[in-house]
C-alpha cells in the first residue's frame, strides 16, 4: 500500500522542501507600518511587501530556508483572505513590482517563497459576486451556490462576507486554477492551500494534475483543520466521510491522509495538539509521547510532508498557552524541530511574542490577539539567539 502511495505522492521535484525552516508571517502586520496602535481593531495597519524586503536581512540572519506570506492579493480586509481580484495585488501591500522584488530578494539569499492561496471562497465585494447578486442571468450566478437568490448562499461556513465559489462551474474552476498559474510564473515557489476540504476532490485532482505539469518543483500544502467546525456547516465543506471526521475531531489523521494523491502534503495540526498535550497539559510521559509521534508518521508515506507548528494565525501563540513559561516553548521548539519533516516559525515566537486574551474568550475578532503587529523593538535575545542554534543544528543535521 505504502509503496503505491509514495510513487502517487513522488516529491522528487520539491525535495528542496523536505526540512524546510519556514517563517510565517501576515504582510499588514510584520513590517512597514508608521504605528501600531489600533492593532486590537480589524484594520490595515499598513504593513507592507517593501517592509518586509528590507528584513529579509533578519529572517537571513535567522537562518530560515522558506517565507510563508499571507494573501497579498486585492481585498476587503487586512488579513488578505477575503479577495476582490485573484490576479491583482492589493494597493495595501504593494505592487506588482514589489512582488518580482520580493522574490528576487529571497532567492538571491537562498530562501524560497510561497504564498497563501484561497481557492473556496472569495469576498462578497468581488465583482463577480456583485454581479450575480444583481442578475440572476448574470453569467457568473453559477459560480456561487445561491440558496435563496440574492441574499442566502453557502459560504465559507458561516461567514456570509465570503461566499463559496462553485468550483464544480468549469469557468469559475478555470479563473481560479489560471490564477494560482499566474502567481507561479512571476516567481513563486509554491502555496499554502487555504481551507482545502472547501473544494472538492475532482477540483484538488484537477488543480494538481495542472499546476505540476506546468511547474513540477513548486510545493502544494494544504490546510486540513476541522476546528470550531457546526454541524449545520458540514454543507460547505467536500472531504469524504465528513459527519465521521466532525465528529473525531479537528485534527483526526483520516483527514490529513484525504489528500495523499493531491496535494505534496498538509500542515500537521496532529503534531500541535500532541506537542501542546504533552509540553502544556503535561499528560504523558516523554516516552509515550515519543511513541505517539512515531506511530503518527507510520500512517503516512514517506513523501508526503507534514510541517510542524507550535501555534498560527488562527490559534493563541503557544508561548501564552504556556502562561509565559519561556523554558516549556523551548522545550516544544526542540522537539519541534528534531523532526524529519519542515518546521515552521509564526512571526514572533523566535522573540518571545505572546497576547494578553485568548483568542476563544473574545466574542468578535478575538484572533487579532495572535495576530499583533512584529515587535521589532522589544526582543527577547536570548530567545533568538536559541532559535537560530536550533535552525543551524537542523541544517548541519540535513545537510
Amino acid at each position: 500500500m505504502h509503496n503505491g502511495l509514495n510513487n502517487l505522492c513522488n516529491n522528487s521535484n520539491v525535495k528542496w522542501f523536505k526540512n524546510s525552516i519556514i517563517y510565517h508571517l501576515l504582510i499588514d502586520r510584520f513590517a512597514g507600518f508608521d504605528s501600531t496602535d489600533n492593532w486590537d481593531k480589524p484594520i490595515f495597519l499598513g504593513g507592507n511587501i517593501r517592509g518586509i524586503i528590507k528584513k529579509i536581512p533578519y529572517l537571513n540572519n535567522l537562518g530560515i530556508s522558506t517565507l510563508w506570506i499571507s494573501p497579498f492579493y486585492k481585498t476587503s480586509a487586512y488579513h488578505g483572505y477575503h479577495i476582490t481580484d485573484f490576479y491583482q495585488v492589493d494597493p495595501h501591500f504593494g505592487t506588482m513590482e514589489d512582488i518580482k522584488d520580493i522574490v528576487d530578494t529571497c532567492h538571491q539569499h537562498g530562501i524560497h517563497i510561497i504564498a497563501d492561496f484561497v481557492p473556496n471562497h472569495c469576498s462578497r465585494k468581488h465583482p463577480f459576486f456583485l454581479d450575480a447578486q444583481k442578475d440572476k442571468n448574470s453569467p457568473y450566478y453559477d459560480w456561487f451556490y445561491f440558496t435563496k437568490w440574492p441574499n442566502e448562499y453557502l459560504c465559507f461556513l458561516s461567514i456570509r462576507e465570503i461566499p463559496k465559489i462553485n468550483l464544480d462551474n468549469p469557468e469559475a474552476r478555470e479563473h481560479v486554477i489560471q490564477a494560482a498559474k499566474f502567481w507561479l510564473i512571476h516567481g513563486l515557489d509554491g502555496f499554502r492551500l487555504d481551507h482545502v476540504i472547501g473544494p472538492s476532490h475532482t477540483f484538488w485532482k484537477q488543480f494538481r494534475k495542472e499546476i505540476k505539469e506546468e511547474y513540477p518543483n513548486k510545493v502544494l500544502i494544504g490546510e486540513a483543520w476541522m476546528m470550531g467546525i457546526k454541524r449545520r456547516e458540514l454543507k460547505t465543506i467536500n472531504i469524504k466521510n465528513k459527519l465521521i471526521k466532525w465528529l473525531f475531531g479537528a485534527s483526526s489523521k483520516s483527514l490529513l491522509k484525504e489528500y495523499i494523491e493531491e496535494l505534496d502534503g498538509v500542515l500537521d495540526f496532529k503534531f500541535q495538539e500532541m506537542i501542546k498535550r504533552f509540553v502544556i497539559n503535561a499528560d504523558s510521559s516523554k516516552q509515550a509521547f515519543n511513541k505517539n509521534i512515531q506511530r503518527h508518521y507510520t500512517n503516512f508515506p514517506k513523501n508526503y510532508f507534514l510541517p510542524n507548528f507550535l501555534d498560527n494565525h488562527d490559534m493563541d501563540r503557544f508561548l501564552f498557552q504556556c502562561r509565559n513559561n519561556i523554558e516549556k516553548l523551548k522545550t516544544a521548539a526542540q522537539i519541534q524541530f528534531s523532526l524529519d519533516q519542515p518546521s515552521i516559525i509564526y512571526y514572533g515566537t523566535e522573540i518571545g511574542m505572546t497576547q494578553t486574551k485568548s483568542i476563544w474568550n473574545i466574542p468578535v475578532h478575538g484572533d487579532l490577539q495572535a495576530r499583533q503587529p512584529m515587535s521589532w523593538k522589544k526582543q527577547d535575545k536570548k530567545l533568538l539567539e536559541f532559535y537560530k542554534k536550533l535552525i543551524e543544528e537542523k541544517k548541519t543535521r540535513n545537510k
